[in-house]
């Protein structure tokens, strides 16, 4: 059910991205394009299931969903730039400052994080007052509150003359991947008027195992599987939950987390299995 779930929410949010951008030509409309193939699509589909549970329309559910994941590829167009985490991979592929420029890499980033916007200003995401408060909140969860916070603390550690304790790790990944992924699992509470505290007490828990699990992905994944460098933390002596945890304390962790994002979503009831499963997904997955 998951599984197939998880693919119906892939090819929806690929047609939305490919409508979106269909009027588009040049070269960066090339590598938004080139961007925009391939990925889990978690983010997505966090919108898509929340959207369900609140009755939302499947054609203003697909709108949101593809900003988000708009959004998600501009950050990862610029976060493997040089001046960030200089990576030649991304989903097994050149990413964009080595197949075209760093200029263009830069163009591109930005081009989809305001594609983001537009779709979620189309009138057809839904009425102007849930598309206030989704263009509001996703404006807060990926600015200078959000992610490009997390993303500012990630550069910062870098040269921090003392490695991160837990609580600044936690702060850190709060902004630099809970912020899009909390997002994303309250958009269908937003579009559907409801409330979204269950959901958002969701994509907390979901949003740090996912990061527990990418940082144990980093040590024990498969570089061709994951289709990017690993091990780059390490080499960068960075501070991560596997390092100041330990492996097992951090597997042990992340289950804790699964655990405590399953129990958020009880209200909803069996309604809510797809989003339980995801939960499991996050530290299940081997990319």
């Amino acid at each position: 059910m998951f599984d197939a779930a998880l693919k119906d929410a892939q090819t929806r949010v690929q047609t939305a991205l490919e409508e979106a951008m269909a009027g588009l030509d040049g070269t960066v409309a090339d590598a938004m394009r080139y961007t925009c193939r391939g990925g889990k699509r978690l983010r997505a589909f966090l919108v898509v299931e929340s959207a369900r549970l609140h009755d939302v329309a499947p054609a203003e559910a697909d709108r949101a969903a593809a900003a988000i994941e708009a959004v998600h590829a501009y950050s990862l167009v610029h976060d493997d730039l040089p001046c960030m985490d200089d990576d030649a991979l991304r989903r097994g592929n050149p990413t964009v400052h080595v197949k075209w420029d760093e200029a263009i890499a830069v163009l591109t980033g930005d081009a989809l994080q305001t594609l983001a916007f537009a779709l979620l200003a189309d009138a057809r995401t839904g009425p102007a007052d849930v598309q206030v408060a989704l263009i509001a909140s996703l404006a807060k969860a990926s600015g200078a509150d959000g992610m490009v916070l997390g993303q500012v603390l990630d550069i910062e550690a870098e040269t921090a003359p003392t490695p991160l304790t837990l609580d600044q790790i936690t702060r850190l990944q709060a902004g630099k991947t809970g912020a899009l992924i909390e997002w994303s699992a309250c958009a269908g509470a937003l579009m559907g008027r409801a409330d979204p505290a269950p959901l958002r007490s969701y994509a907390r828990a979901l949003g740090l195992a996912f990061q527990i699990a990418d940082d144990i992905l980093d040590i024990e994944g498969d570089a061709a599987l994951a289709g990017k460098r690993l091990q780059k933390d390490a080499e960068a002596g960075k501070a991560t939950f596997v390092s100041l945890l330990g492996m097992e304390a951090a597997k042990a962790r992340a289950t804790c987390l699964v655990a405590e994002a399953q129990a958020a979503l009880a209200p909803y009831g069996p309604a809510a299995e797809n989003l339980k499963a995801a939960a499991q997904f996050v530290i299940s997955r081997n990319t």
